[in-house]
């Protein structure tokens, strides 16, 4: 099998589809282009993700509590607590487990999250060390976004930078990068995993009636719009000169010779709105420092586009991320 998240087809067929809710609390399972799951135990909404860290090996407790957390994000969900499991191979020392759990924990204390528990285990089942995370936060029936209630003509956005955890991956893992940017922005790539978070703008979001948000991952922003589509059952129509990426972002990529679009981008957020709610949204997320950019809409056809001005690409299934042709 290829390395990189299952494609939708198999994980529909050997998954999604064995899947069989049987618990009148369960309101949302998991599905294509849905991030977590929803529970209703009486009063606020239960949400809960899990995602495993297996494409970076710098700066691992900060993106295992940052990707789970940003997960739940999406749903407006305010994270409560983390069970962490780590898997240690042999090779490794105590020095690398302190420094996972210390850069864990203060990623968690600025979050406001507990950890509340998990599994620690030396293994040679890995060859290096892997974290899973499980995320359990909790939101008002009143704040979740609904995405049955999309329709054509909303607006389709994103927050900061396209390509930012995996422009930080690879300045961190690759030493040419060196050679590549100025002292400067190496530096700064580097420091764009700080920006992994995604929780700020979702609860901003949530106060002006997002109907939709999903985090930009593994297959970047063409594989989230694609399985955006999917999810909403609507078409997607975007702009490819208006998506925002850095200068240090299309360096790497250039010299790579990797697609942007395709690159893991935890740290942006792809958020669907009413256009009457959008720029009130855009005006109080970019006063607390977090930009936000118009990237499409959404229509009633069954596909999502990119469209450049002089050509069309019609999305399809992401292929393994960018990240794996380099890291």
């Amino acid at each position: 099998m290829e390395i990189g998240k299952l494609k939708t087809d198999l994980l529909e067929k050997y998954i999604f589809d064995k899947l069989v809710s049987n618990r009148e609390e369960v309101i949302m399972g998991g599905g294509t282009g849905l991030d977590n799951a929803v529970m209703d135990f009486g009063g606020d909404l239960i949400v809960a993700s899990t995602d495993p860290i297996t494409g970076a090996s710098k700066n691992l407790g900060a993106l295992a509590i940052n990707i789970s957390v940003n997960d739940v994000s999406c749903q407006c969900a305010d994270p409560v607590g983390v069970l962490m499991t780590l898997l240690i191979p042999p090779s490794a020392d105590l020095d690398d487990l302190k420094e996972i759990v210390d850069d864990a924990t203060r990623t968690a204390r600025e979050l406001n999250v507990d950890i509340v528990g998990g599994h620690t285990e030396v293994t040679d089942a890995v060859n290096k060390i892997v974290i899973s995370t499980t995320v359990i936060g909790r939101v008002d029936k009143k704040r979740r976004p609904d995405l049955k209630k999309v329709k054509a003509g909303d607006v389709l956005a994103v927050s900061k930078y396209l390509g930012i955890e995996g422009t930080s991956i690879i300045a961190h893992e690759k030493k040419e990068v060196k050679e590549i940017l100025s002292k400067e922005e190496y530096e700064f790539a580097k420091s764009l995993s700080k920006e992994i978070s995604v929780l700020k703008e979702s609860k901003i979001a949530g106060k002006y009636g997002v109907k939709h948000m999903h985090d930009i991952t593994e297959g970047g922003l063409f594989g989230a719009v694609w399985e955006t589509s999917k999810a909403l059952g609507h078409g997607i129509r975007i702009f490819n000169d208006s998506i925002p990426l850095l200068d240090v972002t299309k360096k790497i990529c250039d010299f790579y010779k990797v697609n942007p679009m395709k690159l893991i981008s935890s740290g942006s957020m792809l958020m669907v709105f009413d256009r009457e709610n959008f720029d009130d949204f855009k005006e109080e997320a970019e006063a607390s420092g977090i930009k936000v950019t118009k990237i499409g809409e959404i229509n009633n056809e069954k596909q999502a586009v990119v469209k450049s001005k002089d050509r069309k690409i019609i999305l399809q299934d992401p292929d393994p991320d960018e990240l794996y042709k380099v890291v």
